[in-house]
């Protein structure tokens, strides 16, 4: 068995961003930038009014309480082409083109309207309310560097820089395979001594919410040929994960299937509480993720490790964050192996306190749970108040 943290940095050393390919920006929220996103147009285009009100030559403004005479207007998407003189003033609108000759905005609350004229309280200040071509950015520049989410706001950026389609790396397909005679799909009959596959769709909704590709492959029994065949329907996809069977028990045939298929393995067991059974490889082009079958310990598993390896193969990092957190109640001493108590954190307080039920199998905590406590091997009790790191789990 290897510690969690070199579990992870294996995981990081090994796996390497998918490719890229060219997107259209409908399709592109949420994924990740694989070339620099070039400006093809500068913004705002043009000089534009930061406000409502009325343009003007700053030199026509005297000592605070100035008389002008209104000429026309400049609109968003309707600029007037009429050059401002000395003497004037135009009406214009937040968004809208400076006019030829204007280089102040003096805003609406600050001037009287006099039947043709106005009067402006408002000392010279060129520029003031005026926003500059380029103010955002200029035609050439860079705006996202490889690696960065497309985000809403980074969406909308590429939008205003006259792009339509990015170059953006590839979504990471996921093969999911469930093994086990003891499982039935959903909505199929039970004998007394078989469940229900519950976490091939957890998994799923999983690979779905880190920016995956789910493609389920079905339940492998527990044969040696089923086990291969099964493997070999993961076809293209860039990560297989197994659900199970990689125990060391009579029916479990997934490790040795795996190997004799010529699968490589970079770890077989992390020293941890639930979760211990994980394990990694490659096989061919794709890359392989055993989880427990034990619902609690394959989803704290695959949080802590799928999901890096999700960020990873989409061309960003994910690295696991630890927060602190104070003790809303007393630890026992931990054994071993480095626990991962499910629990339920205080935004409000700073507090967290672990659940009582901590079975692997009991799934129904780890619903209630919005974060995991971080426990070290071999920790001694942790009383209340004691500051605990933790892990916060999300929640669509």
């Amino acid at each position: 068995m290897i510690p969690l943290d070199t579990a992870l940095r294996t995981l990081n050393e090994h796996v390497r961003p998918l490719g890229s390919e060219s997107v259209p920006l409908s399709a592109a929220a949420g994924r990740i930038v694989a070339a620099p996103v070039i400006a093809l147009r500068t913004q705002p285009p043009f000089a534009a009014s930061a406000m409502d009100g009325y343009a003007v030559r700053s030199c026509d403004l005297g000592d605070g309480d100035t008389g002008l005479t209104t000429v026309g207007e400049s609109a968003a998407g309707h600029a007037s082409d009429r050059e401002l003189r000395t003497g004037e003033a135009m009406r214009i609108s937040t968004g809208a083109p400076i006019p030829s000759g204007a280089d102040q905005v003096v805003i609406q609350e600050k001037v009287t309207v006099q039947e043709g004229r106005i009067r402006l309280r408002e000392h010279a200040q060129p520029g003031n309310n005026i926003r500059a071509a380029g103010t955002d950015f200029h035609a050439g520049d860079t705006l996202l560097a490889p690696g960065t989410p497309l985000t809403p706001a980074a969406l909308s950026l590429a939008v205003s820089a006259g792009l339509t389609e990015l170059w953006l790396f590839r979504r990471p397909v996921v093969a999911i395979l469930s093994t086990g005679d003891e499982l039935v799909e959903p909505g199929a009959v039970t004998r007394p001594d078989q469940i229900i596959n519950s976490l091939a769709p957890s998994v799923a909704a999983m690979v779905q919410n880190w920016g995956g590709v789910a493609r389920y492959i079905g339940i492998a029994r527990d044969t040696p040929e089923d086990v291969r065949n099964k493997i070999s329907d993961a076809g293209q996809a860039d990560i297989l994960v197994t659900i199970g069977g990689a125990s060391v028990g009579d029916h479990d045939h997934l490790r040795a299937v795996f190997k004799a298929m010529g699968g490589q393995t970079y770890f077989e067991k992390i020293a941890i509480k639930p979760g211990k059974p994980t394990w990694f490889g490659a096989l061919g082009d794709h890359w392989v993720l055993g989880l427990p079958g034990n619902p609690v310990s394959a989803m704290v598993m695959a949080t802590l490790c799928l999901k890096p390896i999700l960020a990873r193969l989409r061309g960003t990092r994910d690295e696991t964050v630890f927060a602190m957190a104070e003790l809303g109640a007393d630890l026992p001493a931990n054994g071993p192996r480095e626990s991962f108590v499910r629990a339920r954190f205080d935004p409000a307080t700073g507090r967290t306190a672990p659940l009582t039920n901590q079975d692997s199998s009991a799934a129904s905590a780890l619903v209630a749970a919005n974060c995991l406590i971080r426990r070290p091997a071999d920790a001694g009790p942790a009383p209340t108040g004691a500051t605990t790191e933790i892990v916060l789990l999300e929640h669509p």
